[in-house]
């Protein structure tokens, strides 16, 4: 039976920390794009403000860093004018109906730490979808709003849940590579701080994604296919 997943990806913005645009990450979207249509269901791409969205740089496939070069999934995204143009004119959090929706995939990349990490739309739609006994999904920086999403009770979300993120062995080895701060703050850092939470990473850059309940995580972008296969199966 076809579901409708909302796909939800972060506005663009800039960096507070390096002064970087910054937005959303290729593989996070696209791979899971393609898992969701694969398995039949309906897809709709939005973000918390709504319009044109932009992917980090690092991790678009054509960018001069080479850095996603390997990123086949996302190249044949973007060399597909229709899918492109799911995210030329997102529509917003506030123009949607959750109702309509069986499942919401949160999108990493860079621009979650800055642009959902305190929003509140972001928060209540994310709260929303797991009160409702709904798939709710997030993926490597965009479980960073599972540090902050609290249910209508006022315990947060993640409350004797298992989940995982974007591990700080990770976020080290980003500094290293392109010598420099990055985050305004570190995702594992954050949870471990929080009681009666059971956060868990894999290893660096290794797939690794979990399924509590109704609550699935993926580690980061090598993670994004992987969570995306169990919202399918949740879904099933």
């Amino acid at each position: 039976m076809t579901k409708r997943i909302l796909m939800l990806a972060s506005n663009p913005a800039v960096s507070p920390v390096t002064q970087w645009p910054i937005g959303f990450w290729w593989a996070e979207l696209s791979h899971a794009y393609e898992v969701f249509k694969d398995a039949g269901h309906d897809v709709t791409i939005a973000s918390p403000g709504g319009g044109v969205l932009q992917a980090d740089g690092y991790s678009d496939p054509e960018d001069e860093s080479g850095y996603s070069v390997e990123d086949t999934i996302s190249l044949a995204f973007k060399q597909d004018p229709a899918k492109m143009a799911l995210l030329q004119n997102t529509p917003a959090l506030n123009d949607l109906d959750m109702d309509d929706f069986d499942a919401i995939f949160v999108v990493g990349g860079q621009g979650p730490m800055v642009t959902m990490i305190d929003d509140p739309k972001t928060h209540k739609a994310v709260a929303d979808f797991y009160e409702a006994g709904k798939v709710t999904a997030a993926v490597c920086h965009g479980t960073c709003v599972l540090l902050k999403t609290r249910l209508s009770n006022g315990d947060l979300l993640v409350k004797g849940k298992r989940w995982t993120g974007f591990a700080d062995s990770e976020e080290a080895y980003a500094e290293k590579a392109v010598g420099m701060k990055i985050q305004p703050f570190w995702i594992e850092s954050e949870a471990r701080k929080l009681a009666d939470t059971s956060f868990e990473v894999g290893g660096p850059l290794e797939e690794f994604a979990i399924r509590d309940g109704n609550l699935i995580t993926g580690q980061q972008q090598v993670s994004a296919a992987a969570a995306a296969r169990h919202v399918v199966d949740a879904l099933a």
